[in-house]
């Protein structure tokens, strides 16, 4: 990731830092003024952001091998090259990707239910149709499509992105419209305007694309903010503007919370900038984070700027977050809805939900894991259940779709939230627990299950595996109806006790199986359990690809790009199994003089894994056969076998005829 990237990806969170003071009682004060401010009588007619719910849509995710331009964990991991992992991640709060019919192995654990921790990709296609859907489903009217410099590296995925976009858009009804994000964009005031021309401009022709008082919509977020990534001059600032509104469109500024006094977060002298807008849009995050807060940004911004905007003929368009996860703010729902309430009464044209999938934020509404079986075992991260209160995935995507309704009168103002945290269903029954549980086999490093079906008033959805040590049940797999399973991973000669549970549709729970133990076989010192298995590599000269290295042929062999330190070579065993010893060979004609390479091996589920089991040199002699045995400190349970090469002492290259790989 570029420094250029890195300013881009972490520009809001550090733009707005400091949280709005105000005690409880001043809280209480504010919430007990009425009504403060009347609509403008020059205020626009409702279109397609005034009177309207607009989210952010960053569409700013991607993962190794989806075929994107830039090929890389794009904002998901800080070191973009590596899959993420607890260590190298962006993101403060985990999706909930069931919906999504692509997804990609991260570094990290397995979730608490035992499934793989995957990650979507906005580069797919179904990605963003689902996130559209999601928005006809609870009436978000428009997606704000952000695109920061276009002129870099990124241009080509951005560039599709708005074609994603617009596609969905127009598949469900939803509208959409660009928001320049000028952060760090140093030439922007004539490249804006080169982008807008020859790119950004066709898309206007889209029926999805948002329209106001007849006028295409586009916002520019960044001008008039008090720091180095957003430098640009107020002439600069009304160049651009006014260039735009010649252009005849209807332009919305992202502007600091604090642009009408032109402190704090706001550059001084900046009112004709702002006031040449035809929509303002004060940015929030970092602001508040609290229901104490919200109501002192009532009196302290929402109320005065409502009547600045009045005063000058300009729309007014504040945002409303639902709370960081990771800080533990949204209190299921009641600080977003304190938001809603605010605003409506404030008399607001429109309402800007920041964001919709800005994971790294963890301020996004999109579907959200909803509690720690849906979450990372090994990531730290909070679900939406984090205040004791279960929350649905789609919570939040409900409770903007009430605060909708609030917005456009269809249901009264009201400072109680109409939104429930679950969709409450009338059954109470738990399935009945399944019996019989068996173990039907065993290998080294798996075990295999059997139980008698559950009943249930109303229907078996699945089962739950859980595998039991002391008091606890941790998952280790589910089924969706089945009655057998094998749990797989497994170390060698280990003693592992299970018992299985019944889920039905309203997430009930029955009473667990009886619990069986079984022990694993002890491990194979015999069977290679990379034979003909499936490879990748870095890199490979000539004909010397990496499948030489598991064709159980000696003489041949793989070889990486020359002079080109580091590289390395991976091998997909198939499933989780036990590795405890690694066998490493050259080709053994004498020709091979005796060298050493350095290789460090990592071993995991995902891919690329994360876990170092052992880094050394290692020499390979013809006189003992070019081999050299790599015997892990402890078996490990893993997938995914990487060997990288740092140093060769007999050719500027990674080599290796055969990697062998054995349980014991």
């Amino acid at each position: 990731m570029s420094e250029t990237h890195r300013k881009q990806f972490w520009s809001r969170r550090k733009v707005l830092s400091t949280a709005i003071g105000g005690s409880a009682a001043a809280a209480a004060g504010a919430f007990g003024i009425a009504k403060a401010a009347t609509a403008s009588t020059t205020a626009s007619a409702v279109g397609d952001v005034v009177g309207k719910i607009s989210v952010g849509y960053q569409g700013w995710f991607a993962a190794t091998g989806d075929g994107a331009p830039i090929n890389c964990w794009w904002h998901w991991s800080p070191n973009a090259q590596q899959a993420p992992t607890p260590s190298n991640t962006g993101i403060k709060s985990w999706p909930d990707v069931r919906e999504y019919t692509k997804t990609y192995q991260t570094g990290f654990a397995a979730l608490g239910n035992g499934q793989p921790a995957n990650l979507f990709s906005s580069y797919d296609q179904q990605t963003v149709d689902t996130h559209f859907s999601w928005m006809q489903q609870n009436g978000i009217d428009t997606a704000a499509l952000q695109r920061f410099n276009p002129t870099g590296a990124e241009g080509p995925i951005r560039d599709a992105m708005t074609t994603k976009v617009r596609s969905a858009a127009e598949a469900y009804g939803r509208k959409f419209y660009i928001m320049y994000d000028v952060t760090s964009w140093t030439t922007m005031q004539s490249e804006i305007k080169a982008d807008w021309t020859d790119k950004m401009k066709a898309h206007t022709a889209s029926s999805a694309y948002a329209k106001q008082n007849g006028k295409p919509v586009v916002c520019i977020w960044g001008f008039g903010f008090n720091d180095d990534n957003h430098p640009f001059s107020a002439d600069a600032c009304l160049d651009v503007i006014n260039w735009f509104k010649a252009q005849g469109c209807y332009v919305i500024g992202g502007v600091p919370r604090e642009w009408r006094t032109g402190t704090g977060g706001s550059r001084a002298g900046y009112t004709s900038v702002y006031h040449a807008l035809n929509m303002i849009s004060p940015w929030m995050i970092g602001a508040i984070g609290n229901v104490g807060d919200a109501d002192n940004a009532y009196t302290t911004y929402t109320v005065p700027d409502q009547a600045d905007c009045n005063a000058n003929g300009v729309d007014y368009q504040p945002c409303v977050l639902p709370g960081d996860v990771s800080g533990r703010q949204r209190v299921h729902g009641d600080f977003m809805w304190r938001q809603f309430y605010n605003v409506v009464r404030a008399g607001v044209q429109g309402i800007y939900i920041s964001m919709f999938d800005e994971f790294n934020e963890g301020n996004q509404i999109a579907k959200t894991a909803e509690t720690q079986a849906s979450v990372p075992s090994n990531s730290g991260y909070w679900a939406l259940d984090e205040d004791g209160t279960f929350c649905s995935s789609d919570y939040y995507l409900r409770l903007t779709g009430d605060g909708g309704r609030m917005l456009k009168g269809q249901i009264a103002l009201t400072a109680t939230r109409p939104t429930q945290p679950v969709v409450t269903s009338t059954d109470t029954s738990a399935p009945t627990a399944p019996g019989s549980l068996t173990a039907t086999g065993h290998t080294s490093s798996s075990v295999s299950l059997s139980w008698a079906a559950s009943t249930d008033n109303v229907g078996v959805t699945g089962y739950r595996i859980r595998q039991i040590s002391g008091s606890t049940g941790t998952q280790v797999g589910s089924t969706t109806g089945a009655t057998a399973f094998t749990v797989t991973g497994l170390l060698p000669s280990t003693a592992y006790t299970f018992d299985v549970q019944a889920l039905d549709a309203a997430g009930n729970v029955s009473p667990s199986s009886n619990q069986v133990s079984a022990t694993t076989d002890a491990g194979s010192t015999t069977t290679n359990l990379a034979a003909g298995k499936a490879t990748s590599e870095s890199s490979h000269t000539q004909t010397y690809a990496s499948a030489n290295a598991t064709d159980g042929n000696a003489s041949t062999y793989w070889e990486s790009a020359n002079n080109a330190f580091p590289q390395w070579l991976q091998v997909d065993l198939g499933a989780a199994t036990s590795v405890k010893r690694l066998v490493v060979k050259l080709p053994p004609a004498t020709a091979w003089a005796t060298r050493t390479q350095t290789i460090s091996v990592q071993a995991g589920t995902a891919s690329p894994p994360a876990t170092q089991v052992a880094a050394a040199g290692y020499t390979f002699n013809p006189a003992t056969g070019n081999a050299a045995t790599i015997t892990l400190p402890a078996a490990v349970s893993a997938r995914y076998i990487q060997l990288t090469f740092t140093a060769n002492t007999g050719w500027p290259a990674g080599q290796l005829s055969e990697l062998e790989v054995y349980s014991a």
